[in-house]
């Protein structure tokens, strides 16, 4: 009968322990499941770090639960809990860095002083940390992507505690386009070449923009305007249009672009000095 009783008490153990894993299982599921959808219509800082805390607040507590299952486990929390203040002390003072960088990751999705796709430089101390696109968010640290391709993984505490040069803090991402005409050349079909590109161009969100002779050099007149795009992506695509774009008008315009060339004379008749001292 012992060995009976036994044997349900493991059963019992099984089974609760196979529930808590399908239970935890299917939260953690459904939570990756909600958080792709909210991600979808909005790809957030914000939700992208709560959706890591969440899951790994459920997989702590699953564990925790999974543990209790066990007598040795359970005598092992009473003490713990009986001395809760060393315990508090202990744990702080051993998790200090990622409680750190769990207080920092709050601090950051909630002020938001970077986004995903946005374009950043992290510094701290006069150095450069980091520089690129902000690609993910999780509970201990943010990942940028550099423009060669390679992921800067910075923890939170260290950008909380950094300066953020955010290129795409406002609305909207710019940059500057600047094209060198020869002096000769007329100004307003210029300008009316580089408002066309501007208009037809269908990555550009502002087109009705100020185009600037920004500086006269000893080749010719350098026309600067600003580029307007919804991402930082599409402000590189719509830059590398406009550019080829514009130089194309140009040319069936007769628009000179200057550049230096050297010019080289031979003039016939040259005598070489074996030919001069035999005269």
């Amino acid at each position: 009968m012992e060995k009976l009783l036994l044997s349900d008490g493991h059963f019992q153990k099984i089974f609760s322990i196979l529930m808590i894993v399908i239970v935890f299982a299917a939260l953690i599921y459904f939570s990756n499941l909600t958080f792709r959808r909210i991600q979808k219509r909005r790809n957030s800082i914000f939700t992208k770090f709560l959706h890591s805390f969440l899951n790994i607040v459920l997989l702590f507590i699953a564990i925790y639960s999974i543990l209790s299952q066990f007598e040795v486990t359970r005598e092992i929390s009473t003490v713990i809990l009986q001395s809760s203040t060393l315990l508090i002390a202990v744990a702080t003072f051993a998790a200090q860095q990622t409680l750190s960088n769990v207080i920092s990751g709050f601090m950051l999705s909630a002020s938001r002083p970077l986004e995903i796709g946005q374009k950043v430089k992290i510094l701290q101390g006069g150095s450069l940390i980091a520089e690129g696109i902000v690609k993910d968010m999780t509970f201990r640290h943010v990942v940028i992507e550099s423009y060669d391709g390679q992921s800067n993984i910075v923890p939170n505490s260290v950008i909380d505690q950094a300066v953020i040069v955010n290129a795409n803090y406002v609305a909207g991402t710019g940059n500057f386009l600047e094209f060198e005409v020869a002096y000769d050349s007329d100004f307003d079909k210029v300008r009316k070449v580089i408002r066309h590109a501007l208009e037809t161009e269908p990555y550009v969100t502002r087109k009705d923009i100020t185009i600037t002779t920004s500086n006269l050099t000893s080749n010719g007149v350098i026309f600067k305007f600003a580029v307007w795009t919804d991402t930082v992506n599409e402000n590189f695509t719509a830059c590398s249009n406009l550019r080829e774009r514009i130089v194309e008008d140009f040319r069936k315009e007769g628009i000179e672009i200057p550049y230096q060339t050297i010019d080289l004379n031979l003039h016939q008749g040259f005598k070489s000095d074996k030919d001069a001292c035999r005269k």
